[in-house]
């Protein structure tokens, strides 16, 4: 369905491409989007390159995904200020698969806590001799 919903994003800003859209990262941004909303405080590992110096470091994925929503938006922006120009990224397909997935998530109810809740952590030790009734 975001798949769906990124084709149609990148259709309605961008109607008179000629370019066919090709691929999943729609869909695949879809699931981003659901992933900011249910685990905003997951770490993603990542790579800052500080001049020639790698520095690693783990970022809330609220965080790291909101940078990565913005990124795609201003992108999307910019590629319709090149008049003429064919964008080599659909990037309007990642901000609409995005946005998708953040509205599919709350439509399908996906945020409602329906699982059991997780076992305690008192740990279980078991003593071989404790059970005998003999």
């Amino acid at each position: 369905m975001s798949g769906l919903a990124a084709a149609a994003l990148t259709i309605a800003v961008t109607p008179a491409s000629t370019v066919p859209i090709i691929g999943a990262s729609g869909a695949i941004a879809g699931v981003l989007g659901a992933y900011f909303i249910l685990y905003p405080g997951g770490k993603v590992l990542t790579l800052i390159p500080v001049f020639f110096l790698p520095w690693i470091v783990d970022l809330p994925a609220v965080i790291f995904l909101g940078f990565w929503f913005l990124l795609q938006f201003l992108s999307g922006v910019a590629s319709l200020q090149a008049a003429g120009q064919v964008a080599a990224v659909a990037w309007w397909a990642h901000v609409g698969g995005f946005l998708s997935g953040l509205v599919l998530l709350f439509l399908l109810g996906g945020t409602a806590r329906r699982r059991a809740p997780p076992p305690s952590p008192i740990e279980v030790v078991y003593h071989p001799h404790q059970d005998d009734n003999r």
